[in-house]
């Protein structure tokens, strides 16, 4: 197998070095201790109750937050009492997990013998995690391209880069070994050219702009990134933009990103104040005062909602050197419907004003 020098974050779909690729949890174990239980390490009480792991994969599990005692986390020096709730997810998928090959009618943008091209609808995920074991963008490739690369983990074939479930747009796989190391390569180095266009909420001061903010997990949800102002902390990321369209109570940006961490776009922005219209994880999704309302302005967000039930954000663009001919590929889409209804219905209100 080839190594690979790197792979592209989950959210955003940019470069990011493998240890920042977001967690993927397959297995989730519950226990309540005995009535009887004396104190015990957490790390030993779970490699006795649970059998083919290690009590090092179960210390690592702790170190990433990923064991909690009655919904707290907790290290694995953490003494088990008696009655309480002990919960561990863990990074590898059950042992009757298998990758399936479905018929998932892919819109298939270029297609030869070392690369894939793909334009992945909103609501996808790209490949199986707990709880998405089918109907991802990797069983859909399984049905149409054979031999894929194994890459990174083998539920990730082929593929060098990934995008939020609800981000839709455009992603490049792998077709064989030689290939993954290219591209992987050009991921690495910042080679590819990659841009988003996202609506966001309010109205962004400047025509463009540079947003820099270190991103980690959050410490109250690990499940959501946050940007730290300690520059200790997190791992830094830069996002530059410039506006599209203007509609006082949103705006529409082009995202060009220097790095790749989870959620980046999404977590930069509603760092400045303008999360992603109908975002739900990074407060996007309620209705925000803004001081350019139309009438019945409440009203209008929600049915805006209704209109684009999922963050407006769309990878429009995706330029690469094709890893055997070295031709620049340069890849575009229009953005999805349910966006561009967003557009027209925030474009009627506008213009009637």
């Amino acid at each position: 197998m080839s190594v690979i020098p790197g792979i592209q974050d989950a959210s955003e779909g940019v470069l990011s070095d493998a240890s920042d690729e977001e967690e993927e949890f397959f297995e989730h174990h519950r226990f309540v201790a005995d009535k009887g239980q004396n104190p015990l390490r957490i790390d030993k009480y779970l490699f006795n109750l649970m059998a083919g792991i290690s009590r090092n994969k179960i210390q690592q599990a702790a170190e990433a937050g990923a064991i909690r005692v009655d919904g707290v986390s907790v290290k694995s020096n953490h003494r088990v009492l008696p009655g309480q709730t002990v919960t561990i997810v863990l990074t590898h998928p059950p042992h009757e997990f298998e990758l399936l090959s479905e018929d998932l009618d892919l819109d298939i943008v270029h297609a030869d013998a070392d690369v894939v091209v793909v334009n992945k609808r909103a609501g996808m995920v790209v490949h199986p995690a707990y709880g998405h074991y089918s109907g991802t963008l990797v069983n859909g490739l399984l049905h149409t391209f054979q031999n894929l690369p194994e890459g990174a983990q083998r539920d990730r074939p082929g593929l060098v880069h990934r995008i939020d479930k609800n981000t839709s747009g455009l992603l490049v796989i792998a077709a064989n070994d030689i290939a993954m190391t290219h591209l992987a390569k050009q991921f690495f180095d910042r080679t590819t050219e990659r841009l988003y266009t996202a609506i966001v909420w309010g109205d962004v001061k400047e025509e463009s702009g540079t947003i820099t903010g270190n991103i980690d997990r959050s410490v109250r949800d690990r499940k959501i990134r946050c940007v730290f102002a300690d520059p200790n902390k997190g791992k830094h990321a830069v996002t530059h933009y410039r506006v599209l369209e203007r509609f006082g109570f949103a705006t529409v940006v082009e995202c060009k990103l220097e790095t790749g961490r989870t959620h980046q776009i999404r977590v930069h922005f509603q760092h400045i104040g303008h999360p992603l219209f109908n975002d739900h994880e990074y407060s996007g999704a309620e209705v925000r005062q803004v001081p350019y309302a139309v009438p019945n302005f409440k009203q209008f967000v929600m049915n805006a909602f209704e209109v684009c039930p999922r963050h407006a954000l769309h990878a429009r663009t995706l330029g690469f050197e094709h890893p055997k001919t070295k031709q620049f590929l340069l890849f575009s889409t229009e953005l999805p419907e349910d966006m561009q209804a967003l557009l027209e219905k925030f474009r009627r209100v506008v213009l009637r004003d």
